[in-house]
């Protein structure tokens, strides 16, 4: 289909106008930092949706972890096979061993994303290069979140081994009676309790330096690149 050279360039000089605004659109972008949050929505809902999520996925995790603790198939063949034997076993409550305790890491999702907007702050002070404030305040923000992450896991993956799973890990809680928050913080004291009598402070921190080996890169290398295609 022949199409006349004029008609040509000027659809070609419409499509460069339309990308070079797009272009200085995108330029235009306010970055939004601290100073410009509403603190109060910021973690208001940032606690909200990391718990929608967290009680979402949970179930999965808690059958990963189980999987991969376990020696070759001597208690589950497989995801499904590990659904339906924990909850003809332990009932639905049996899916979330744990949680209660892993809502803790909440803690540390805040400690994130506030270490994050404070260390960015604090380097502008000295740089207004968005990608080395980026790449600062990330891995910063990392190390802050893993020393309060870790401790939990490890107490929390305990707990997720009991019940029909307890003989995957070394520390077993005995049985306890009395009201439910009874039985949910008497267990988790029996968990830290032997924890910390086998393995002292250590044994909280087991898988610690790879965690920062892991997280610290990633969160400091995803950062920069947001704000770059952002």
């Amino acid at each position: 289909m022949y199409i006349h050279p004029v008609i040509f360039q000027e659809a070609l000089d419409s499509c460069r106008a339309l990308q070079a605004g797009n272009m200085q659109q995108k330029r235009n972008i306010q970055i939004i930092e601290w100073e410009d949050l509403d603190k109060r929505k910021f973690y208001s809902f940032g606690v909200f949706m990391t718990m929608a999520i967290r009680a979402t996925v949970y179930p999965a995790t808690l059958i990963r972890t189980r999987l991969q603790v376990q020696k070759g198939k001597s208690l589950y063949t497989g995801t499904y096979d590990a659904l339906c034997k924990i909850l003809r076993a332990e009932g639905l409550r049996g899916l979330y061993r744990g949680f209660m305790v892993t809502t803790f890491t909440l803690i540390s999702g805040q400690a994130y994303i506030t270490t994050y907007e404070l260390v960015r702050k604090y380097v502008s002070n000295y740089s207004k290069d968005n990608t080395l404030k980026s790449l600062v305040a990330g891995g910063s923000a990392s190390l802050v979140a893993q020393s309060i992450t870790v401790p939990i896991d490890v107490i929390s993956q305990q707990l997720m081994m009991q019940g029909q799973g307890e003989h995957l890990t070394r520390f077993k809680v005995k049985p306890k009676t009395g009201a439910n928050h009874s039985v949910f913080f008497g267990q988790t004291r029996d968990i830290i309790g032997q924890i910390f009598a086998a393995d002292g402070i250590r044994g909280f921190y087991r898988g610690y330096v790879a965690s920062l080996l892991t997280y610290i890169p990633n969160s400091a290398v995803w950062w920069p690149f947001y704000h770059f295609y952002a």
